[in-house]
């Protein structure tokens, strides 16, 4: 590992994509204890909050990846491939359950979607040259578009925003402002976008309705999704995006808040000091939060302003702790589980959601009727279920068994510096 690696970050980032994994892959939907669900429309869950941890880490990092604020043709560049290959890695997800080849179905054609997803891995993770990586990166952002929009039936619905699309557009913003303002002027772009969205959120009605309102389908951040994006969405909504266009500006905060912390962590003062003013700004951004909800309700899907103060106020609280235990105090008993999974996230944001997919693609005989049933149900309904009383243990436990088959993948990748980045 670097000597200039923020242990305590790399400890954050893996505890949160850790529980990112921990959540989406239950054995069960209907069968989730409720801090591992979303909310179901305003409020927090501990779910809600591992999407504005992991952009928060993100913008924290950027002032370690960049502490010399260097601005060149050649440095945009690198910012825009990296951010442009995080976005087509987003697009990827969404069309891999869409490919098809010939007449294929099931495993074979299981086997020709994963040789896909491994070139495409490769072409957007692989250590090429900086003019290779921008020919690939264009490359196949233009593929995506053009099979988006080209009226193949297989992708006319195919979802275009995601989690990553977002984590690309919020880094190359966020990288851009860190090298061209100071910290102050960072504050005020993020005073004027949170500001600015609750006023459009909140006092301008979308087109169709006579007031505004934050309800499901109805708001201003729903109408622009389905001006833009209409056909394009979250297949559950089928009129808006969780990650739509509209909540995207204020998620930009969420890692320009990060950022904030970083560039406090790359001062020269004492790591006690540090950790003090940490401290004092992350109990402020609580508060705040807190108290924003009153009026404009903390609500994940909206990315409401409120949301990201709460969150980030959380996230930097957190960062305190094991920045203090860990960088202050010396105390790292215990963290390699998380530090091999905070140093790696990239892979698991990839793969860990592709295998499941993939394997439910394989058909196996089910003892109970002798029909057809997947192999990822097949697993849980017959490896695990059957071993616990409450069905909702059984869930959890189908999802830590993931955990820990990706737990001994990273350590070994940990082992052999493996470490996969865009």
């Amino acid at each position: 590992m670097s000597k200039d690696r923020l242990i305590s970050l790399d400890v954050f980032r893996g505890l949160t994509i850790l529980l990112m994994t921990v959540v989406n892959n239950p054995g069960s939907w209907s069968t989730i204890y409720a801090p591992l669900r979303h909310a179901e429309w305003h409020g927090c869950t501990p779910t809600d909050l591992v999407f504005p941890f992991f952009v928060f880490i993100m913008g924290t990092a950027i002032a370690f990846a960049m502490p010399t604020k260097t601005y060149d043709s050649s440095t945009f560049n690198k910012i825009f491939v990296r951010s442009l290959r995080m976005i087509n890695l987003g697009l990827f997800f969404n069309f891999f359950g869409k490919i098809q080849f010939l007449d294929l179905e099931g495993t074979p054609l299981m086997i020709i979607r994963l040789l896909i997803t491994a070139i495409v891995g490769y072409a957007l993770m692989g250590n090429f040259n900086q003019k290779t990586k921008t020919y690939l990166a264009i490359g196949c952002f233009i593929l995506f578009m053009f099979l988006a929009y080209s009226g193949i039936p297989a992708y006319e619905n195919v979802r275009l925003p995601g989690v990553l699309q977002r984590i690309g557009i919020i880094y190359f913003i966020a990288s851009l402002l860190y090298l061209k303002t100071t910290p102050k002027m960072q504050l005020i772009v993020s005073s004027v976008l949170l500001l600015g969205y609750w006023a459009l959120m909140t006092l301008v009605p979308a087109p169709g309705f006579v007031i505004t309102n934050l309800e499901k389908g109805t708001n201003l951040a729903t109408w622009v999704d389905q001006m833009v994006l209409s056909g394009h969405v979250w297949e559950a909504t089928k009129t808006w995006d969780p990650e739509g266009i509209l909540s995207t500006i204020p998620a930009i905060v969420t890692g320009l808040l990060g950022l904030q912390i970083g560039q406090l962590l790359n001062m020269n003062i004492s790591k006690k000091s540090k950790a003090q003013k940490m401290l004092s700004i992350g109990a402020s951004l609580l508060l705040l939060g807190w108290l924003w909800n009153f009026v404009f309700p903390i609500n994940k899907a909206l990315w409401t302003s409120s949301y990201v103060l709460y969150t980030a106020g959380l996230a930097t609280l957190i960062l305190t702790i094991l920045y203090y235990c860990i960088d202050l105090l010396n105390f790292k008993k215990g963290i390699t589980l998380f530090l091999v999974w905070g140093v790696n996230p990239m892979i698991v944001f990839f793969l860990s959601q592709i295998i499941p997919q993939a394997l439910v693609m394989i058909s196996v005989q089910n003892p109970k009727n002798n029909t057809p049933i997947d192999f990822w149900t097949y697993s849980y309904e017959f490896g695990v279920l059957p071993h616990f009383q409450n069905p909702m243990n059984a869930s959890l436990a189908f999802a830590l068994l993931y955990v820990g088959f990706w737990s001994l993948l990273l350590w070994y990748f940990y082992q052999k510096k493996l470490f996969f980045k865009v």
